[in-house]
């Protein structure tokens, strides 16, 4: 596989993790023993065209920084509690043990098995998922690159709400249309969480979290969940007392960019070869900033987490580091928020 990119002046390790999906994605689609083993061309470049509309989806703008991170992008519910008793409930009814609710195209909550999945294949999910057009319910034959390349599996799919899906990967049991009967009833008394745990997109936390007003847009990592937490809308784009505010594209570009200039050059992520730019230091960078005449940014590591924040222009240099490890404990204090 060849990819050809702007120089954006980032650590090949993105460029790499890229093909990686790529070919992922073929595998998740047509199984591994369909790519190692091609008998007939012709008839491998038709069944590659299942996956176009994949790896479209791989290669434009992201919306979600699930791709860049190689990470599973999550929301903060007050409501993941109960929606996990819903979720568990519905997935044994269909026989499984993997299941998983979204909101928005973003993780809500997942049974154990769902998040045993490599992060390769929680990120391809949730890709495969978002790249489809809306649907009340879904029967998808997929494969799992890391687990079972060559032993088919199901995705089936239920609309539950106009933002939230539910997802179980089943083997040849049960039927569609059987499990299709069974949402109401499983999902029904669930509407009043679900609206809940909608009304936090796209902000992804709590209003009744607060963060600091020079806060424009943060990413938080953690590298051994292997999950992700990230907000563009955490303060307005009008001007304020504060200064200029990004747009929202804007943030998310500003924020993007600054992930990947970070990972591969001062830090180590799950990426793979993100490693190799912090090996050369004689010393572990454990935090670094970036200032510019619109905004400013600021990056640290605590542990398995990473946090990459956009603050406004305004910002005294020298709070940086204080409101960011502020933001750090109230980001992963919460128990809402299980990243």
């Amino acid at each position: 596989m060849i990819a050809v990119s702007q120089d954006d002046m980032a650590d090949d390790c993105h460029l790499t993790n890229l093909l990686n999906y790529a070919f992922q994605i073929v595998v998740l689609l047509c199984g591994l023993d369909e790519v190692t083993n091609i008998k007939n061309i012709e008839r491998f470049k038709k069944e590659l065209k299942v996956c176009n509309q994949l790896i479209d989806k791989l290669v434009e703008p992201p919306v979600s920084f699930s791709t860049l991170t190689n990470t599973v992008e999550t929301i903060a519910s007050p409501e993941s509690t109960i929606l996990q008793n819903f979720l568990d409930a519905f997935t044994e009814a269909a026989e499984s043990s993997f299941g998983c609710l979204y909101v928005d195209d973003r993780i809500v909550v997942a049974t154990r098995k769902w998040w045993s999945l490599s992060s390769n294949e929680l990120v391809l999910l949730t890709l495969l998922i978002s790249s489809l057009q809306r649907c009340s319910s879904r029967d998808i034959p997929i494969f799992l690159p890391d687990s079972h390349p060559t032993i088919p599996h199901r995705l089936m799919t239920f609309r539950l709400t106009k933002k939230t899906e539910v997802c179980v990967i089943c083997g040849q049991t049960p039927n569609l249309t059987d499990l299709e009967n069974e949402v109401g009833r499983f999902w029904r008394p669930a509407y009043d969480s679900l609206l809940s745990a909608t009304s936090i997109v796209p902000r992804n936390i709590p209003s009744s979290m607060v963060l600091d007003l020079n806060i424009q847009c943060f990413l938080l990592v953690n590298t051994e969940t292997s999950r992700c937490l990230g907000s563009v809308y955490s303060s307005p784009e009008s001007s304020g007392p504060l200064g200029d505010f990004l747009t929202v594209p804007q943030r998310r570009e500003v924020l993007s960019s600054f992930y990947k200039k970070m990972v591969g050059t001062f830090f180590t992520s799950v990426i793979e070869g993100s490693d190799t730019g912090p090996l050369e230091f004689t010393h572990q960078p454990m935090e670094t900033y970036i200032t510019t005449d619109s905004h400013k940014c600021y990056a640290l590591q605590s542990g398995p987490y990473q946090l990459y924040v956009v603050y406004t222009d305004s910002i005294p240099t020298y709070a940086m580091r204080s409101v960011s490890h502020k933001t750090l404990s109230l980001l992963t204090k919460d128990k809402n928020i299980q990243v």
